[in-house]
């Protein structure tokens, strides 16, 4: 492809992108494809002479597009969202045009500035205090793939950091802690580290949150037993619940743990102190007066593409202790003299990708008001959707809404009698029937036993009409699993149970 043909198929590809995205709405959310779909339709090999560039254009109309699910659709609640825009798509293309590994500032100077500036300027856009901003040349910001790199980056440098406090300590004594609600990046991160992990107890009772006397306690058992707690992973929006770890309980227990590193995955809801109402609510004052590293990823709901997640440290020298390696090869004058950040030092690899020109694009095109005005509008459509909820006879919230997720179930006002195993039993069928549409998107959950429904809202092009959509579908689905239920006379002496169909389950009642 010479430079004219790469123009042309640029000028074909934005214009299919646009219409991709006008189209969103009229497609069905989820992939309609069945596993081997694309392996079946493609050559066992590549093509020995080089095809003609439509031709390929075409096939990933033809192909690729069907096999999508469409993450950014207006009825996409699944998960937690990530995030598209067309300035972030902008700034991948030019970042694609001059490849370069960026390892360190002599590489390519412009992607180490330019990560370091933004880093700052996104610390500034939540709040974080100024240790964390790589201008105090103490602690200071790096972009990550992902949260549970983050995750395993602090880890290494909490471990690190023990061992060199305490050089006798063998490695099988150390304990990285977690909860029963942490996300599973916690327990890969000690089976990755070949870590003992130990998730701390939450209940329903306090929100599902993690608490400063359950903290202790399991400090003083593990320190009596002979064992090592290095890390703990606290959490602001676990992925079940959103739930929120009481880090200012926490960071009182720590403070007689000096050796305890406490790092904070906020991956999604970190976003949130974007909007200044919701930093103490969300513990961002414990997390500028305490914490060790900080974790939250603008790919989720920050306007900046996969992948972006940016992770802050109070001290960027126990970054650099656990993971500089520098043969000679690799050594520049800069790097010698410390006078500019060797961004490999501050990850598990070495090359990097230059992600920092899509949040410098994204920032500066939206400004802090368009980015507050994403989370709030995100936050008032879940306000209106839960009010439903609470409203409703056949659906009971479970845990109380947090910023733009509401977790909910059916909970029949007209069956009161029926227990959690039989509640389960018909909240799988629900989810079932859910999973099976392809005009929406929603996941399920397990909270300490209860089945649960996790509704999501983050698209940005979700609307107040999408919301009464979703809950019109919710509410015509559970009226045919309602009418199953009431057919045989709501014993409550009956067996039930769930067999899967080709299609949803099928509740049966015996």
């Amino acid at each position: 492809m010479d430079v004219e043909q790469f123009r042309r198929a640029g000028y074909q590809a934005i214009d299919r992108i646009c219409d991709y995205h006008n189209s969103l709405r009229d497609k069905p959310v989820s992939s309609q494809v069945e596993p081997g779909y694309l392996r079946k339709a493609l050559p066992a090999s590549a093509p020995m002479e080089g095809e003609d560039f439509q031709l390929i254009a075409d096939d990933y109309q033809k192909y690729i597009i069907p096999g999508l699910t469409h993450w950014q659709h207006p009825s996409f609640f699944a998960y937690f969202p990530t995030s598209s825009t067309f300035e972030g798509i902008l700034a991948e293309l030019y970042a694609s045009s001059t490849s370069n590994p960026g390892f360190n500032w002599s590489a390519s100077p412009a992607c180490t500035e330019l990560e370091a500036v933004v880093m700052d300027w996104t610390a500034q856009l939540l709040g974080l205090d100024k240790a964390f901003y790589n201008v105090s040349e103490v602690g200071g910001g790096v972009i990550q793939t992902s949260a549970s790199e983050s995750v395993l980056v602090a880890s290494v440098a909490a471990r690190s950091r023990y061992i060199r406090q305490h050089p006798h300590v063998a490695v099988e004594k150390l304990v990285l802690y977690t909860t029963t609600q942490t996300h599973s990046l916690g327990k890969k991160a000690g089976l990755i580290l070949g870590l003992k992990v130990r998730a701390l107890e939450v209940t329903a009772q306090d929100d599902f949150a993690l608490r400063g006397d359950t903290l202790k306690v399991a400090l003083e058992e593990d320190v009596d037993a002979g064992f090592h707690p290095f890390i703990l992973i606290g959490t602001v929006g676990t992925t079940s619940s959103g739930a929120v770890d009481r880090l200012d309980e926490i960071a009182d227990v720590a403070k007689h743990y000096p050796f305890l590193w406490l790092h904070v995955d906020a991956a999604w809801a970190g976003l949130a102190f974007v909007c200044p109402e919701y930093r103490e609510a969300y513990q961002l004052p414990a997390i500028n007066n305490y914490v060790d590293s900080f974790c939250t990823n603008f790919h989720k709901w920050g306007l900046i593409h996969f992948d972006g997640s940016c992770l802050w440290v109070r001290h960027r020298r126990h970054l650099i202790d656990a993971l500089d390696v520098t043969p000679e090869f690799l050594r520049s004058k800069h790097g010698d003299a410390s006078t500019a950040i060797d961004y490999r030092n501050w990850q598990l690899g070495l090359g990097r990708r230059f992600r920092s020109l899509k949040f410098w694009f994204a920032l500066r095109a939206r400004g802090v008001n368009g980015f507050q005005k994403y989370i709030t509008n995100c936050i008032r459509l879940n306000t209106r959707f839960a009010q439903r909820i609470y409203e409703s006879d056949l659906f009971s919230v479970v845990t109380k809404p947090s910023l733009a997720m509401t977790v909910f179930r059916i909970a029949p006002k007209s069956l009161p009698h029926l227990g959690t195993p039989e509640l389960n039993a018909l909240n799988r069928a629900f989810y079932a029937r859910l999973a099976a549409r392809s005009d929406i998107a929603i996941t399920q959950t397990d909270l300490n036993g209860v089945f649960c429904v996790r509704m999501v809202i983050g698209a940005e092009k979700t609307e107040e009409d999408d919301i009464e959509r979703a809950l019109a579908l919710m509410k015509d689905e559970a009226m045919v699993l309602m009418r199953s239920w009431e057919g045989i006379g709501g014993r409550k002496d009956r067996k039930t149970c769930v067999v899967p169909s080709r299609s949803y389950q099928k509740i049966y009642i015996l």
